[in-house]
């Protein structure tokens, strides 16, 4: 690895250095990231102030019979720039990673790829994802569990997801995957590919693991709304200290704290329809 060049990455093309240069400072990107999710929300909020009933048409779409083709690609474009925001922090230290080795190995004149490539695999699993998602968003519309805002219409139903969020975080496979995010040099050394289509597929690998690691963390959304730019800083953010750290005491304290969260929910819901209580 090419760790006394400071992330230079001299010997890959411009394009590629640079992207691995941005990923060189995971931290510091993903700082960025909630910088630039904070001002999106105020953005938003704004626009909500200027046109309230902006997010009610989009529920109020996906109601429709039949929902239009237009409504689908807006929700799932939503969730694309979503997913790409919260995610590719997280997928820092695995694409700077692949540029460190690419780069020892044009300095060697063997055949290398950009890191782009990778990339582009790691975010078309994520992609997939947000179609998914827009799918499991109109189920969740019609069925009636999502509200005007986007969010979880029921505080048991937005406790459930936070509770089940909260023991993945415990189970094996959240830290197998977790362990292959956080360690992509020993994968990329025994499955080093030099074609595209090689690489690709590195990176669609890759992505799989990311999307075992959080899938269930992004789907806390659906209980905090949708388009609640706040938790989706503070999940990007839990998902990349999680990527860049090392052990379980941090994944382990993120599930006690979701759980407890999804308690709260499921208490303050039983509580506002205990007998008796004043309406």
């Amino acid at each position: 690895m090419t760790q006394a060049t400071g992330h230079r990455l001299d010997h890959l093309p411009p394009a590629a250095s640079r992207l691995g240069a941005v990923f060189a400072r995971p931290k510091a990107l993903a700082a960025i990231c909630v910088i630039a999710l904070a001002g999106l929300g105020w953005f938003a909020l704004a626009l909500q102030a200027a046109n309230s009933g902006v997010i009610a048409a989009l529920c109020r779409a996906l109601m429709s019979e039949p929902v239009s083709a237009a409504t689908v690609t807006l929700v799932a474009g939503m969730w694309a720039a979503m997913t790409l925001a919260m995610m590719l922090p997280s997928a820092a230290p695995m694409i700077l990673t692949y540029a460190e080795i690419a780069d020892t190995a044009a300095a060697k004149n063997e055949p290398v790829v950009s890191p782009f490539v990778i990339a582009a695999g790691y975010t078309a699993v994520w992609f997939g994802f947000a179609i998914a998602a827009t799918f499991a968003q109109l189920a969740l519309t019609r069925a009636a569990l999502l509200d005007a805002n986007l969010a979880a219409a029921s505080g048991l139903f937005s406790g459930a997801i936070f509770i089940g969020a909260g023991v993945y975080q415990f189970s094996a496979l959240k830290h197998a995957c977790l362990t292959q995010c956080r360690n992509p040099f020993q994968f990329f050394f025994t499955r080093w590919a030099t074609t595209p289509r090689g690489v690709f597929k590195l990176g669609l690998r890759q992505g799989l693991f990311c999307l075992g690691c959080c899938w269930a963390m992004m789907l806390v959304m659906f209980a905090v709304g949708v388009m609640n730019v706040i938790w989706m800083a503070a999940l990007g953010v839990v998902m990349t200290l999680e990527k860049i750290g090392s052990g379980k005491r941090f994944t382990y304290a993120v599930g006690v704290g979701l759980i407890a969260i999804g308690l709260a929910f499921i208490a303050t819901s039983v509580a506002a329809h205990w007998p008796g209580r004043a309406v």
